[in-house]
Parts: C-alpha cells; sequence; structure tokens
C-alpha cells in the first residue's frame, strides 16, 4: 500500500517538472534596458574572457512584441470624390445664389443685396474652395500612394521591397543576450587558431566567414564556456526574428535611427561613407538596446533557412541582415533580407552571436 502513496508523488513531480516555465516579462517599448534588467531579474550584460585580454560583450535584448517585415504603404485618407462633391455642392450653390440675384434685379436699378446673402454666397464660395483643396490632397496622396505601392510590391535592385517582407506581428517570448559588436578578427582568432579576414584589423569584423565557419565559431564558443554556461545555454547564430527586433529596438522605421538615407550615416559604415572597405566596430551610434553595426559594415549571418512569403523553406540558402559596407541604403534597412548559401564565402560577409538562457521561474 505504500508504494501508491509513492507512485502519485512522483508523477506529481514530473507533471511539474514538464510544465513549460512562464515567458520573461515583456519589455514596454519606453523602459530603458537597465529598468528592465531589474525588473526581470536578469544580468544587463554578460562578458566572456576569450584570453590574451580580449573579451566577448554581450548586451540583454528584453522579450517584447514588434512588427516584422516592411510595413504596407498607409492608403489615402481623402478621396478624389469628397472633393470633387464638395466642388459641385459649392458651385450649384453659389450659382443659384447667381441666378436668384439677377432675376430679383429691378428695371433700371443697380444690383443689391443684403448682408445675409453675401454671407451665404462667400459660405456657398468657401465649400467649393474647400473642396478644390481636399481634390489637390486627394490627388498628390494618391499619387504618393501609387508611387509606394509600386515600390513595395516590385522586386528592385536598391531595397529588396518585395512579398519576402511584408510584416507581420512577432512575439520574442524569451529575453536574450547578442553580441554587442560583430564577431571581431581578434576574437574569430582567439577561438578558431586564425581568421580569413582581407580587410585586416583586430577590431574589425571578420570577414569572408561562411555559415557554416560563423556556426563552428559557436560551437568551439560553446565547448570553451562549457563549465560556466553549465550547459544550461547556448551560444548561436540569431534567428531572423531575434535580428530585426533587437535592431529595430522599438523602431518601426527603415533604420533606428530614421527614414531618410541621410539617417544612415550617424550609424552604419555602407557604401557612401566606407571608403570600400570595414572599419573598426563601434565606430558609430548604438541603438537603444546598445547594439552597434546592426547596420552596414559586414552582412550578418542568421540560423534560419531562406524562407518565402509563402513559408516555404529553400534549405539550400541562409538568410543575411544588415547590409555592409559596399552597399546602398537600400540593403541596410532593418527589414532587408540577404540571402546567400550556407558555404557562400564574400568580403561582405561577417557575424555576430547570441546568447539564450535556459527556461526559468520568474520570482
Amino acid at each position: 500500500m505504500r508504494i501508491l502513496p509513492l507512485a502519485l508523488l512522483m508523477l506529481a513531480v514530473s507533471l511539474q517538472a514538464a510544465q513549460p516555465s512562464p515567458p520573461d516579462p515583456l519589455w514596454d517599448g519606453h523602459e530603458s534596458v537597465s529598468v528592465y534588467a531589474r525588473r526581470a531579474h536578469l544580468e544587463e550584460t554578460k562578458t566572456l574572457d576569450l584570453g590574451g585580454g580580449i573579451k566577448l560583450e554581450l548586451v540583454l535584448i528584453p522579450a517584447g512584441r514588434f512588427i516584422m517585415g516592411t510595413p504596407e504603404p498607409n492608403k489615402p485618407t481623402i478621396s478624389i470624390l469628397s472633393g470633387q462633391v464638395l466642388i459641385g455642392i459649392g458651385a450649384v450653390l453659389s450659382l443659384a445664389m447667381l441666378v436668384f440675384l439677377v432675376l430679383r434685379k429691378r428695371t433700371g436699378r443697380r444690383f443689391s443685396f443684403s448682408l445675409r446673402w453675401l454671407l451665404a454666397f462667400s459660405l456657398a464660395c468657401s465649400v467649393m474652395v474647400w473642396g478644390g483643396t481636399r481634390w489637390y490632397q486627394a490627388l498628390v496622396q494618391n499619387r504618393e500612394y501609387a508611387a509606394a505601392m509600386a515600390q513595395y510590391s516590385s522586386v528592385t535592385a536598391q531595397d529588396f521591397l518585395n512579398a519576402d517582407e511584408k510584416s507581420h506581428p512577432v512575439l520574442i517570448s524569451k529575453a536574450f543576450y547578442m553580441g554587442k559588436f560583430a564577431v571581431t578578427q581578434e576574437q574569430y582568432e582567439a577561438i578558431m587558431g586564425e581568421h580569413p579576414s582581407n580587410f585586416k584589423g583586430p577590431k574589425n569584423p571578420v570577414e569572408p566567414v561562411t555559415w557554416d565557419d560563423a556556426n563552428a565559431f559557436c560551437d568551439e564558443l560553446n565547448a570553451k564556456f562549457n563549465a560556466i554556461l553549465s550547459g544550461s545555454m547556448s551560444l548561436k547564430l540569431p534567428t531572423e526574428a531575434q535580428w530585426e527586433y533587437a535592431c529595430r529596438a522599438g523602431t518601426q522605421t527603415r533604420f533606428y535611427s530614421g527614414d531618410a538615407d541621410s539617417d544612415l550615416d550617424t550609424v552604419a559604415w555602407y557604401e557612401s561613407n566606407s571608403g570600400g572597405k570595414t572599419h573598426p566596430v563601434g565606430g558609430k551610434k548604438a541603438n537603444t538596446f546598445g547594439l552597434y553595426d546592426m547596420h552596414g559594415n559586414v552582412w550578418q549571418w542568421c540560423q534560419d533557412a531562406f524562407r518565402d512569403h509563402s513559408n516555404n523553406a529553400q534549405d539550400t540558402y541562409r538568410v543575411l541582415r544588415g547590409g555592409s559596407w559596399s552597399d546602398r541604403p537600400g540593403f541596410s534597412r532593418a527589414s532587408s533580407r540577404g540571402i546567400d548559401s550556407p558555404y557562400g564565402r564574400n568580403l561582405s560577409i561577417g557575424f555576430r552571436v547570441v546568447l539564450v538562457p535556459p527556461s526559468r521561474s520568474l520570482p
């Protein structure tokens, strides 16, 4: 009879262990990472000592919701028909009042009208002018919308605006840590023994590395820091969703610095300001999460196989994000998606890593 209570106790323990831990608290989009870290009981940063004074810094990326991809252009808020209707109403009223004035004119006398008639006529003319203004604004809005939709719907060499970027809501239910910078040449060499970079500089991002190279680096990191990570955390390439969420840091503009091409100058090395080469990481302005070079310098590998808008995986290709030193601004947009084979090797391709903490019960 003692076996039954013991079996029930073991069953209860196993069921409790099988229950998933609750998700991390979501970032409200306004609080600083420091405030979120305290609220979520997480460290704000993590640092891995690679030896020889070389460190790999990671910053906390809060859990949260965001709109991934390129939002469809806003539809016109004013219709051409509404302007035409107002013009018609104003014109009919004005003409009717003038006809009425002519019919009332007595032979041999000047035209005369009351103050009430003048105010009514002015109101009718105002309606016509208002309609003309709305009609003009509607034409402008429709012209801008048509141009935006043509750009959004077409595959262009500059911006990769296509159906693969259509916006959709995404939940990042788990906070994680992301490399403050793209992996540098000295970091790569400290782990792998050498680096293949063409643009030499210990603080420059490592390039050209394949997707396989990047994953091998992560494997070596996990092996090296297994004791510290205790097998409960893992270093890996970010998913596409993690990368774009971390890049945007609460923004919905083309770049985390704004919408205009000129807004890219303060945060990225790209075609117009790179001088045809990579630059040391951290030389431009960071985003709200404290991440540098999320735009430009080098493209960054993601874990994912490339999927189109119908969610069809193309297993022979992997996703790249961020644009590079050699690209026009459109390629560096937060939602721009690059693509290459896992063994693709290019002077504009690098990577950064993420550290995913284990599931945990919140206090």
